[in-house]
């Protein structure tokens, strides 16, 4: 493959406050949309087709850039695998709906846009009610808007390789009290909450939509997605109507926008980092002491009566540390580079290699199983050993040849980008040494 345009910028980190999480469901819809007809994922510049959302979810890439490596960012980075956890359930569980005999189907009707805006204010209704007889709770009407704001960590700013705790799962909402565990005993409890009826059990894939609600939806659930109040009251009395897919399509398309527009962006970005932080640190050093190296020789030579085309010598040091330097901020390590590998993931190195089941390797529990256990990792083995590993050794850590062609390609023009600036940063300083007279000093 050829290198990208020398113009090109790696995507930029989407925070929260930048992506807006509230935007309406018919923009994120139609953003949706764009992305899906044009084939390329929705994400900034900076993102070449070849790594397009729908390629990694489908299966079309290589590593380190799969969708397997996608789910162990968003657990050991973002902390946010509920999100595509509960994604790809929703895609497997539309097929599977639609599959089924029409004679089962007809037994849970679609829920309509016009049945979620009355929802919507049946719930709002009831806040302004409930808050009017106890001036107390109006502070349950902002949950979930941008009245209700907590500090969020700016996942940019963290290590890539680091192991910080995982955050909450998602804001406080009208179903606290109790654990999920007596949820997933009693989900008619999570109905009388909302205060809604007990579905038919007759309906079809009854029992999966319980669990998807005790999974996903209370408080202090496994996976619990990052729902409003009245976004997940609203979600509970659709699908105490029916089990229909539509019953989820707003949370759906929520999180699909937030997979497509932030968390693949960042993820982007992030695998573009050849080396581990040890690593960058170690190459960051190096640029800069060959910096300044370069610096105090020219103007030792500059002060002494040595001849001008010595000086010049010293611009295979400049160009060195200014491309070693440029590309360390970029988190790549040009030696790395040149032989286009990446270092492996501290989820990664401590591994049996005897053992069959990859998944659960790398982060201690089946990640892709729709209904299992929190994305807590904690407990898991290789943290403490990771944190008790030498930092000399971090910076030599194992290898892997990096497989995907398109993140081979943005590595090649970010160094080749790396190398122009430092020719021309060269230049200019080896010129302006050599144009200085000598100073004769000694």
């Amino acid at each position: 493959m050829g290198l990208l345009p020398l113009n090109y910028r790696r995507p930029d980190y989407v925070s929260d406050d930048a992506f807006g999480r509230n935007d309406s469901i018919a923009q994120s819809e139609e953003k949706v949309a764009e992305s899906l007809s044009s084939g390329r994922s929705g994400a900034p510049l900076g993102i070449p087709d070849a790594l397009a959302f729908d390629k990694i979810i489908n299966s079309g890439t290589c590593p380190p850039c799969t969708v397997r490596d996608f789910m162990n960012y968003l657990i050991y980075i973002e902390h946010a695998a509920e999100n595509l956890q509960f994604f790809l359930w929703y895609r497997d569980y539309v097929k599977r709906f639609d599959a089924a005999p029409e004679s089962e189907t007809v037994l849970s009707p679609e829920w309509t846009p016009t049945m979620e805006e009355e929802a919507v204010a049946q719930i709002q209704k009831d806040a302004a009610d409930k808050a009017r007889k106890n001036p107390s709770a109006i502070m349950e009407i902002f949950k979930g808007t941008d009245f209700e704001k907590t500090p969020e960590s700016n996942v940019e700013n963290r290590n890539p390789f680091s192991t910080p705790p995982r955050s909450s799962g998602g804001d406080n909402a009208s179903f606290s009290g109790s654990p999920a565990t007596t949820y997933i005993s009693q989900p008619g409890d999570v109905l009388h909450a909302a205060g809604v009826k007990a579905p038919f059990t007759i309906q079809p894939f009854r029992m999966e939509i319980n669990r998807v609600i005790t999974t996903y939806i209370v408080d202090d659930s496994p996976r619990q997605l990052n729902l409003s109040a009245r976004e997940q009251k609203a979600v509970v009395r659709a699908l105490s109507y029916t089990t229909h897919p539509s019953a989820l399509h707003t949370i759906f398309q929520n999180i699909e926008n937030t997979l497509r527009r932030q968390a693949h962006p960042n993820f982007i970005r992030w695998v573009i980092c050849n080396g581990n932080p040890a690593r960058v640190t170690f190459a960051r050093g190096l640029g800069v002491g060959s910096i300044l190296v370069a610096l105090i020789g020219s103007i030792i030579l500059t002060l002494s009566q040595a001849g001008r085309g010595w000086r010049a010598l010293f611009a295979i040091l400049w160009v060195f540390g200014i491309a070693t330097l440029i590309t360390a901020v970029k988190g790549m390590c040009v030696v790395l580079h040149g032989l286009h590998h990446r270092h492996v993931r501290p989820w990664e190195l401590f591994v049996d290699d005897n053992s069959t089941d990859i998944d659960e390797l790398c982060n201690g529990k089946r990640s892709f199983d729709s209904f299992g256990s929190s994305n807590s990792y904690e407990d898991e083995p290789w943290v403490i050993k990771y944190q008790r590993r030498f930092y000399v050794r971090r910076v030599f850590d194992r290898e892997v040849w990096i497989q995907e062609p398109a993140l081979r390609q943005i590595q090649d023009t970010i160094f080749l980008q790396s190398m122009l600036m430092a020719f021309l940063g060269a230049g200019v300083l080896t010129a302006i040494f050599v144009a200085v007279p000598a100073g004769n000093f000694f």
